[in-house]
């Protein structure tokens, strides 16, 4: 039977001598699009009707098609369609819970598809009727608590969250929907936790409560009290919390896929093709190309940010250590679209969130989900080309900023007691040798987020360059260092790597000055940069680990001065020159006093060496005992520490 005939319904196909013959559900349907009361004639109409099997397709194309004459005409129907399918939900007959739930999915949708310019007053005066809306929805939001709370079917369950997220999903901005008015007043919340709360429901629909509780925290969360966000802040339940990260934890990334993402980047060590899928419990799907396509989920993501950001508690799980095991994951097997299911959404593999504990052996290395999200945003922030992939990795910031924020989170990545092997993932570049994979040292965790972020740094210098990325990396970094700083931590670090790729991007910015002008605001990104360089400059005593530290700074400083002298010229240029950035360039200006009281003061006397010894050039050794001598009789630290505060007080 062709999709035409099935979507209107047919039984038979259409011939000169015969009619044609449509399902009993679609005649019925076909009687609420009429202008009499289907029940008038055959009082058991609704009872019949939601024996019937639903058809999706045609009663949505039905709501869709109807023009504004014919609302009016049906609208009694239509409220009289959604009040029987609340009172069906109330059934015992389990077929009835079923076709009522699937019917309310084709009203959400068809509804809104077809009023997408109207007011959300109107769409819910054409579904229930404005007078009754209150009470209808006080009765649906009881039977749906009701059905998730209670000894209803696994599949009921799964049916009532897809239809709180398609009512959550009909229109593209969630804060416009009105409906979800009702949802507010008549909170779920309970219901939600109680899924996370017990393992055979959390297996089964742990996924799609962690999504719908993401998405109803965003509802209007900057206009008016949600109550979502409020209970949500104050949860303190340590199992709740604990496997609702642990849920997150499966969801961001396994070790079966990691596995695929190592296999196909060692098949391509001349570049990089590799993304993630949607899928969260199987993140990679290999293409028909043959490189790995990447339709990242960002909504596990926003429920992982929303955790920790409103509530301090999933903090301390964020730490809670685990043996790293490898996960087992089902084998893949296509999973059909329906229109009950959000594209992009496939839940994790049932195995794994079923499993009660992790094995204890001492002789596995520990993990905690921090981990595993520094593995999952590694592979993430390579290739941020398309919008989705842009998002995924800028929510992965975001995060890893309310992680730098939070001062337990700040002690527990600098704690020199508890070590980590973290081994995160590094885009094949021609320019240099693929990093070893084995031997990794055990550090801190901070390392790892230094890490990630200098990776960032140093592979997306590109034509179509990710500000908004960039100025979010080196934010995180400042908070991190403003932490060392104000707990003196010497933290052991190869710093030179820092600041290497810094000077680099202080070198791309002035090479393409004119193309990024154009779309940014590069001053900024260049006084944060900057910036950090005085930090290191003025404060590094009080984090920086050695006294050849300080030494290798100058010398990166000293042996980059060209980068500098090039900055200086072009903001010297800009901000004595009226202009759009004149007032951004003189602050880069007045920022770079330091450094280039270290370039003038040290240049003379390394020259002045080179020149007495007949040496042309000198080796870094060289240069390293000529900046130590000259350290010992001067201070260089010409711009004031209230500057700086002043300063840095302009990036958080």
């Amino acid at each position: 039977m062709s999709q035409v005939e099935k979507k209107a319904g047919l039984l038979r196909r259409t011939s000169s001598s015969k009619k044609p013959l449509k399902e009993k559900v679609v005649l019925m349907y076909d009687e609420i699009f009429a202008k009499e009361d289907p029940a008038k004639n055959n009082p058991r109409f609704w009872d019949e009707l939601f024996l019937m099997k639903v058809n999706l397709e045609y009663l949505e194309s039905k709501l869709e098609s109807v023009n504004g004459e014919e609302v009016q005409r049906i609208q009694d129907n239509i409220n009289s369609l959604f009040h029987h399918c609340v009172q069906a939900l109330g059934e015992e007959h389990q077929i009835k819970v079923v076709n009522a739930l699937q019917t309310l999915c084709a009203l959400f949708r068809g509804v809104h598809q077809k009023n997408k310019s109207a007011s959300g007053f109107d769409i819910i005066n054409m579904l229930m009727g404005f007078d009754k809306a209150e009470q209808r929805m006080k009765d649906l939001m009881e039977r749906l608590d009701s059905l998730l709370c209670g000894d209803s079917s696994e599949s009921l369950k799964s049916l009532c969250l897809k239809l709180l997220l398609c009512l959550v999903t009909v229109t593209d901005n969630i804060s416009q929907n009105t409906i979800l008015e009702y949802v507010m007043i008549n909170s779920i919340f309970e219901a939600i936790l109680q899924i996370l709360s017990d393992p055979s429901s959390r297996g089964q629909h742990g996924y799609d409560a962690v999504v719908l509780l993401a998405l109803l925290v965003n509802y209007r969360k900057y206009e008016s009290v949600n109550p979502y966000i409020v209970k949500l802040s104050i949860v303190d339940d340590e199992p709740t919390l604990d496997v609702s990260m642990q849920l997150l934890a499966v969801s961001s990334l396994n070790s079966d896929g990691e596995k695929q993402y190592k296999d196909k980047e060692e098949e391509n060590q001349g570049g990089f093709f590799s993304t993630l899928t949607s899928m969260v419990g199987s993140m990679f799907i290999a293409d028909v190309d043959e490189k790995l396509s990447v339709q990242t989920n960002e909504a596990i993501l926003l429920a992982l940010y929303e955790a920790v950001h409103l509530n301090r508690n999933f903090i301390t799980v964020l730490a809670q250590s685990h043996p790293e095991i490898d996960i087992p994951v089902s084998p893949s097997t296509p999973t059909p679209t329906t229109p009950t299911t959000p594209l992009g959404t496939t839940p994790p593999s049932l195995d794994v969130m079923n499993n009660p504990e992790l094995p204890l052996d001492p002789n596995l290395q520990t993990s905690n989900l921090l981990i595993t999200f520094l593995k999952y945003a590694s592979i993430v922030m390579q290739d941020t080309k398309d919008e989705h992939r842009l998002n995924s990795a800028r929510l992965c910031l975001i995060i890893l900023t309310c992680i730098a924020e939070d001062q337990y989170a700040d002690a527990f990545l600098h704690d020199d007691n508890i070590n980590f092997r973290v081994s995160l993932h590094r885009m094949p570049m021609r320019h240099r040798k693929k990093a070893p994979g084995k031997n990794i040292p055990s550090r801190p965790l901070v390392c790892a987020v230094l890490d990630l972020m200098v990776e960032f740094i140093v592979t997306h210098m590109m034509k179509d360059f990710p500000m908004d990325l960039y100025l979010r990396c080196i934010q995180i970094i400042h908070k991190l260092l403003c932490y060392q700083k104000k707990c003196r931590i010497r933290l052991h670090y190869t710093w030179r790597e820092l600041w290497s790729a810094l000077i680099n991007l202080l070198k791309f910015l002035l090479s393409n000055e004119t193309t990024l002008l154009a779309k940014y605001n590069i001053f900024h990104l260049a006084l944060l940069v900057v910036n950090l360089f005085n930090m290191f400059i003025t404060y590094g005593d009080t984090f920086l680990p050695t006294s050849n530290s300080y030494d290798e700074l100058y010398y990166e400083i000293v042996r980059m001065h060209q980068v500098f002298d090039n900055l200086y010229c072009m903001v010297l240029r800009v901000s004595t020159n009226t202009g759009q950035w004149k007032e951004a360039a003189s602050k880069v200006t007045h920022a770079l006093v330091n450094i280039r009281a270290i370039i003038n003061h040290f240049n003379p006397k390394i020259e002045s060496y080179a020149a007495v010894n007949h040496i042309s050039q000198l080796s870094e050794e060289q240069v390293r005992s000529i900046s130590l001598n000259v350290r010992k009789n001067v201070s260089l630290n010409t711009l004031s520490q209230d500057v700086l505060l002043k300063e840095f007080s302009t990036i958080s």
